[in-house]
């Protein structure tokens, strides 16, 4: 048996951390539209003396819970200020009030927090000798069973200690950029690809366009004259391709990243995110993750260099299909290369020249230990050792039990396994298997320091932890192929 460090560090969802949101009421549906401009007539007729009243109550109970609650409200009095009779001159306060009216609460953390990955800070300042500081992503899931992204920081000893950064009270969430300009060329070249697309769709379109400009077009009527798969891919293509910036001036730990796309307004699930090193040098953090919007999954990508700002980047090809992408860190003979999940059981790998299409994959392995018969795939993107690819895997056996393994891969050529380990390396234990998903661990990325290999993973989908195992024994346990 490897020797496997438990943590004592857990990560158990709270659901005291709340986001704001705008409650819609039904605004700009043919069915319920009355609904919020009753809602309008009503705070109207409030005293002024009865607005001030309401609006100190509400600060009262909900101002220390939120650090931009004022601001918040004034955004969504924006979103419903058509509303209102522009002979009507308003008070900041019922403005704010009537903001208030179009807000919700929502507990992100509600369901589960859970599915870890991890990355290096890109800030290793201020650390003392042979520490290195890291980030984890959490999947964290509230009511609706809506899946969002949130970050931890913290720092990994010498010798493979794990001390998580305190956290602060706050959250808030990161804001879709409108003015976002998609070039028509780069889109062109991108769903080309997919059969019976009509590419002249895109021609209605300025070279560089807005989303406004797009609904702009689609509300006059441009793009009738084509067929509907064509005009479906074309939005779905401008819905799930936007970019987002969070609060600069908050911690990390407040940063949420919640679905602000129709294509994924179910969820966004299992980031994988790795530190990719461009062929310049230049490094990116970029994440895998399945978009999903309650029919269907879509394999998505999310980009960032400060986890200030972010692009979410769609991937498309027949070989984008299924689960559990995880990106090399680095290109290989000139590549992008992808492992990930196909057939639901399968652990395959593909390649791409652009990081976007993804045309074809091969199957590296199928199930075949007795612990893991029913299905398989990566834990998180894989691991550069001197012996191979560290590729951390998971498992499924009987009664659904999951466990985490490995094996690895050639360095040049990591279509071709050399080396599996014929046993697992974390199985749950009798405190472990208990929660919402019984009897699983689970992982979306692992780290390498010094010669320990740090797993943050999740416990039943109920809370994580973390994992510390030797490199070097894990590669001498393994069973070497001939």
């Amino acid at each position: 048996m490897i020797n496997v460090n438990r943590s004592t560090t857990i990560i158990k969802a709270d659901p005291r951390r709340v986001i704001l949101l705008f409650n819609s009421l039904g605004l700009g549906t043919y069915a319920t539209e009355n609904r919020a401009e009753k809602l309008v007539e009503r705070v109207l007729d409030i005293s002024e003396e009865d607005v001030i009243a309401t609006y100190d109550t509400l600060l009262s109970e909900f101002n220390h819970r939120h650090k931009y609650l004022e601001a918040t409200c004034l955004k969504y009095y924006q979103k419903i200020k058509n509303l209102v009779s522009q002979n009507i001159q308003l008070s900041k306060e019922r403005k704010l009030l009537l903001g208030a009216h179009f807000a919700k609460e929502y507990s992100i953390q509600s369901a589960a927090l859970f599915n870890p990955s991890i990355i290096p800070h890109p800030n290793q300042e201020n650390l003392k000798e042979g520490e290195k500081k890291f980030i984890i992503s959490l999947r964290s899931v509230g009511e609706g069973h809506i899946s969002s992204i949130e970050f931890r920081e913290g720092v990994i000893s010498t010798d493979g200690l794990i001390q998580l950064d305190e956290i602060t009270p706050f959250t808030t969430c990161s804001e879709k950029d409108p003015l976002k300009e998609y070039d028509k060329k780069e889109i062109k070249n991108k769903i080309a690809i997919l059969d019976k697309f009509d590419t002249n769709i895109i021609g209605q379109l300025p070279d560089i366009f807005t989303l406004q400009d797009y609904l702009a077009a689609d509300k006059s009527k441009l793009f009738n004259s084509f067929d509907d798969y064509s005009q479906q891919v074309l939005f779905e293509f401008i819905d799930t391709n936007y970019d987002v910036t969070a609060d600069a001036d908050a911690p990390l730990c407040e940063r949420v990243i919640f679905p602000n796309a129709i294509g994924e307004s179910k969820g966004m699930e299992d980031v994988r995110f790795v530190e990719f090193t461009h062929e310049t040098g230049q490094k990116e953090f970029i994440g895998t993750y399945t978009a999903y919007d309650g029919h269907k999954i879509t394999p998505q990508l999310i980009i960032t260099t400060d986890f200030i700002n972010f692009q979410i980047r769609t991937m498309f090809g027949k070989a984008v299909s299924d689960k559990g992408f995880a990106l090399f860190p680095e290109k290989i003979n000139g590549m992008f290369v992808m492992t990930a999940r196909q057939g639901g059981e399968n652990i395959t790998i593909m390649e791409s020249r652009d990081l976007f299409n993804w045309n074809e994959y091969e199957v590296i392995m199928t199930p075949e230990f007795n612990w893991g018969l029913v299905q398989q795939g990566n834990c998180g993107s894989p691991l550069k050792t001197e012996k191979g690819w560290l590729l951390i895997t998971h498992a499924v056996g009987p009664l659904r039990k999951y466990v985490i393994s490995a094996i690895l891969l050639d360095l040049n050529n990591p279509r071709k396994v050399i080396a599996k380990l014929p046993e697992p390396l974390i199985s749950p234990s009798e405190e472990e298997r208990e929660g919402y998903v019984p009897n699983v661990v689970y992982s979306c990325g692992a780290m390498i320091h010094n010669d320990f290999l740090i797993i943050p993973y999740a416990m039943s989908d109920s809370a994580s932890s973390f994992a510390t195992i030797s490199v070097s024994e894990i590669l001498n346990k393994m069973e070497y192929a001939s």
